[in-house]
């Protein structure tokens, strides 16, 4: 039985909320097993890495479109709002919770159909419990000739709610946005929306050409609260004759900015199809351990010694760049050598890792890796191909392991594709800004930002994204222990002299956290704000659905 005695906490920003009501046709429609108020479980909804916990008053676990539709229709009846989540792994942004406590949260991991695949034209419509762990076998089971783009969020992490938030993977289609067509809504008065072509019941050509004819719509309902996503379409990778990942180390921070001209040009002229990620060293120390408490007893920030030391045996230098190549034998070869001659000035060590190479590696690793010379050998291939198999369809947990840095016990012996970084109580906020294709702008914002972390005496961990051919989405990473409630403070204080610096700077952020939904309304023009609301009063008059998410806080309504 539902447990009403954890006192449903009644929303702060609609006191005419009939929460009792509600769960009471909640019930009745999906059942008690699927309307959760006991404490342990909102309990469990509230967990952050991100230190902004928000304790829903309900959990709905609806299972189907009309569950979903009925939900929202009792919802506005009854003036309840509701926050979706597709499976509520938005690491280091607010994973499940939302932006104000007392919300209710629709969980759409039950809605994890895969409605249809057309392996000719190369394109599935899904649910939002749809994982890329799911995807990605039900794809390679039915022999279908291609792939899904991946992120680094780990194998039960939603395709669509990632999308949603406007997030970008690893490969040519790794601009998720840009590969998505007809969408499935459900607004805030319970009303089915059918984006592009899916307004025309006949249509043949909903999950082929995004636009439709007329105003285009699909844009407004991702990092919004204008209604449910429920489906969509989404386009997957051919599977090429040829696949080659590739590995670029850079000595020096200059030689990184050097080279940024010529990858910008690469990236112009289509030559690095993929979403190549710049990480720092730090990046790649914390993926490999935790912070080196025995080394700096009492310390938060590495110094400069022990910084240069593991970068000594890590072998690595200041920047490490991901990638890889896709198409015809001849095509992968020739892009390659167009990548090294590009890199030729610059001091880069260009490493290509095609199958054969990592395969050889895993065995000259299981045989020789215990000798001194090749002590670590083992954990390069490793990572070697896990990146190689996310790059091809593959998702991985591995490099969630970075998350880990401050976290007092280090990394669990079990940890695996399935770690839930909640409930391990680690402590991750993501700020991402969108910088141009520059040096002269990377230079300035990683001199920036390096110096306001050390001022809240933390790492500045930093990955640089090729997002498209002109900008980079930048993501700076606050690692901080959850158990140091002074770490903790610093943390928040870090992320939200980060954000306001971000825009004084001209680089606003591309996604925001929930935390930083309140940060967002006081930097935009008042014009945007009421354009927004505008089309909030339109879409869901009752602001039913995910009040402050993106809104300008707007939360209630006269």
């Amino acid at each position: 039985m539902a447990d009403d005695t954890a006192s449903p906490i009644v929303s702060a920003f609609d006191l005419r909320s009939d929460l009792s009501g509600a769960l009471h046709e909640w019930r009745g429609l999906l059942g008690e097993a699927n309307v959760l108020t006991d404490a342990g479980t909102r309990d469990h909804y509230a967990r952050s890495t991100s230190s902004f916990s928000r304790r829903p008053a309900a959990i709905l676990k609806p299972g189907t479109r009309d569950e979903v539709v009925e939900v929202v229709s009792i919802a506005s009846r009854c003036r309840t709002p509701l926050y979706p989540i597709s499976t509520g792994q938005n690491w280091g942004y607010g994973d499940a919770c939302a932006v104000f406590d007392g919300q209710v949260i629709v969980d759409l991991g039950r809605l994890n159909r895969i409605v249809q695949v057309d392996s000719e034209l190369g394109y599935v419509v899904i649910e939002p419990g749809v994982t890329q762990r799911q995807l990605s076998h039900h794809l390679a089971e039915q022999g279908v000739p291609f792939w899904i783009d991946c992120t680094g969020a780990g194998p039960n992490s939603s395709l669509i709610g990632n999308i949603v938030e406007r997030g970008f993977g690893h490969s040519p289609y790794g601009n998720r946005f840009q590969t998505i067509s007809g969408m499935e809504v459900v607004l805030g008065t319970g009303e089915v929306l059918r984006t592009g072509f899916g307004q025309y019941p006949q249509a043949k050509t909903t999950h082929l050409y995004p636009y439709g004819i007329g105003p285009y719509l699909d844009g407004i309902f991702t990092q919004s609260n204008f209604g449910i996503v429920i489906r969509l379409g989404l386009w997957l990778q051919p599977i090429p004759e040829s696949f080659c990942p590739y590995i670029v180390l850079f000595k020096e921070d200059q030689n990184l900015l050097d080279a940024i001209p010529r990858l910008q040009k690469l990236r112009l002229d289509r030559i690095l199809q993929s979403v190549s990620h710049i990480g720092n060293d730090l990046r790649a120390f914390a993926a490999d351990a935790p912070f080196p408490r025995d080394r700096l007893p009492g310390h938060a920030r590495l110094t400069p010694e022990v910084r240069a030391q593991l970068r000594k045996e890590a072998g690595i230098g200041a920047w490490s760049m991901s990638g890889a190549f896709y198409g015809s034998s001849r095509q992968v070869a020739l892009h390659k050598k167009l990548l090294k001659a590009a890199l030729a000035g610059v001091n880069a060590k260009v490493v290509f890792l095609p199958g054969y190479i990592l395969a050889a590696g895993q065995w000259f690793a299981r045989h020789f890796g215990h000798l001194a010379p090749f002590h670590g050998l083992e954990k390069k291939i490793r990572l070697g191909a896990a990146l190689a198999g996310m790059h091809s369809g593959k998702p991985t947990g591995a490099f969630l392991r970075g998350c880990y840095w401050r976290h007092q016990a280090g990394v669990p012996a079990d940890f695996s594709d399935d770690t839930d970084l909640a409930r391990e109580r680690i402590g991750i906020m993501w700020m991402a800004p969108i910088i141009p294709f520059r040096r002269e702008d990377l230079a300035q914002l990683n001199q920036e930002m390096d110096a306001l972390f050390g001022r809240f005496d933390f790492d500045c961990h930093v990955t640089v994204n090729m997002i498209n051919e002109r900008a980079l989405a930048a993501v700076y990473t606050i690692e901080y222990d959850t158990e140091d409630e002074a770490e903790t403070r610093r943390g928040i204080e870090c992320y939200e002299a980060g954000v306001h610096r971000l825009f004084e700077l001209g680089y606003p952020l591309y996604r925001a956290s929930v935390r930083g939904m309140q940060l967002l309304a006081s930097q935009r023009e008042a014009g945007s704000c009421d354009a927004v609301d505008r089309l909030k009063r339109a879409l869901d008059p009752g602001a039913i659905i995910a009040p402050g998410r993106y809104d300008g806080l707007k939360a209630g309504r006269d």
